[in-house]
C-alpha cells in the first residue's frame, strides 16, 4: 500500500459520530438515491477575492476537507506573482487517484462487522483518508481563469466521473466549461506535441510509488513541448527572500505544503536523473524545468 499523510487525531471517536450513524441508517433505508446523493458535498471556498461553490467529492458522509490546504496557499502565491501567468497556455495537472468512487461508497460503512467502536472509527478514518484523494473538483483552474482570464486547460485520472464533477463546478461558477483532459500518470499523453507554457499542480507527492509515473508524464509535457523548438520566452520574479529568479517556458510549477522529507527528496532526485531541474521558489513552491 502507497504511503500517505493523515491527521492522528481523525482517528478518533467525536461528538458528531453518534450523528454520522444515524445517516448511514439513512442511507441504508432510504436507498440508492440517498447513498448517490451523499458521494459529493458542495461548499463555499474563499480564493483570494473571490469566493468559488466547488462540489468535491465525498465518497462518504465522514468525509471532509477534500479540497486540500495547498490549492489555497498556491492560489495566493499565483495571486502575488501574477505576471508568470500573464498571456501563458496553463494544464493543472491532477493527482494520482488510488481509488474510485465506485469503490468507496457509503454502502461499506454501512455493512462494516460489528467491531468495537474505537476500531470502526480507526477504519474509517482511513477510509476517509483514500477517498479523501478523489479530488477532482477543479477549484485552482477556475479561481485562475475566472480571475486573470487565462486559457488553461485540466486534466485529471482518466475517470468520467472526475471530469463530470469539474464541468458541474465550472457552470455553479458561471463559467462555460473549460478544456479537460484524461490522463493517468505514466500513460501515454492524450496530446502528442504538448504547447502548454506552464503546468501546474498542488499536493500531488502523495504516493511515493507513483514518482516514476509522474516523472514520466512530466518529462514528456516539459521535453516534447512545441515550445522547446522557438523562442518561449521568460519572466523574473523576486522571491520572498528578495533573490530574483528567472522562469523560463515552459514549466512545472508545484506547491507542497508539508516539509521535505526523505520520500519527497527521492521524487526530486528522480527529476534530476530525468534530466529536469528543480529549484524552491519560497513559500513550498517549486519550479521544474528542463535542463538547458
Amino acid at each position: 500500500m502507497d504511503t500517505a499523510v493523515f491527521s492522528a487525531a481523525s482517528l478518533f471517536h467525536t461528538d458528531d459520530d453518534s450523528d454520522d450513524d444515524a445517516r448511514r441508517g439513512k442511507v441504508a433505508a432510504d436507498g440508492e438515491s440517498q447513498e448517490q446523493a451523499l458521494e459529493y458535498e458542495e461548499r463555499l471556498h474563499k480564493f483570494p477575492g473571490l469566493d468559488l461553490s466547488i462540489r468535491e467529492f465525498s465518497c462518504h458522509q465522514l468525509n471532509a476537507n477534500l479540497l486540500w490546504p495547498g490549492t489555497f496557499f498556491f492560489a495566493a502565491w499565483l495571486a502575488k506573482n501574477p505576471s508568470v501567468l500573464e498571456g501563458q497556455r496553463i494544464l493543472e495537472l491532477g493527482r494520482y487517484e488510488q481509488l474510485s468512487c465506485a469503490q468507496c461508497s457509503t454502502k461499506y460503512a454501512v455493512y462494516l462487522p460489528p467491531i468495537k467502536k474505537k476500531i470502526v472509527c480507526i477504519a474509517l478514518s482511513i477510509y476517509k483518508m483514500y477517498a479523501s484523494l478523489l479530488n477532482g473538483t477543479g477549484a485552482l483552474a477556475i479561481f485562475l481563469r475566472k480571475t486573470y482570464g487565462v486559457d488553461i486547460t485540466t486534466s485529471d485520472y482518466d475517470d468520467k466521473d472526475i471530469e463530470e464533477n469539474i464541468a458541474h463546478n465550472c457552470r455553479v461558477n458561471n463559467l462555460d466549461l473549460l478544456p479537460h483532459i484524461r490522463h493517468t500518470w505514466g500513460d501515454p499523453f492524450p496530446v502528442l506535441r504538448p504547447d502548454w507554457n506552464i503546468v501546474i499542480a498542488s499536493d500531488i507527492l502523495l504516493y511515493v510509488k507513483q514518482y516514476p509515473n509522474l516523472i514520466k508524464t512530466l518529462s514528456f509535457l516539459l521535453k516534447e513541448s512545441d515550445l522547446n523548438g522557438q523562442r518561449a520566452g521568460c519572466t523574473n520574479i523576486t522571491t520572498k527572500s528578495g533573490e530574483q529568479v528567472v522562469m523560463r517556458y515552459p514549466m512545472f510549477l508545484m506547491s507542497w505544503r508539508r516539509r521535505i522529507g526523505k520520500d519527497q527528496s527521492i521524487f526530486f532526485e528522480g527529476c534530476e536523473k530525468a534530466g529536469l531541474e528543480v529549484q524552491h521558489l519560497g513559500d513550498l513552491v517549486y519550479l521544474i524545468n528542463k535542463k538547458n
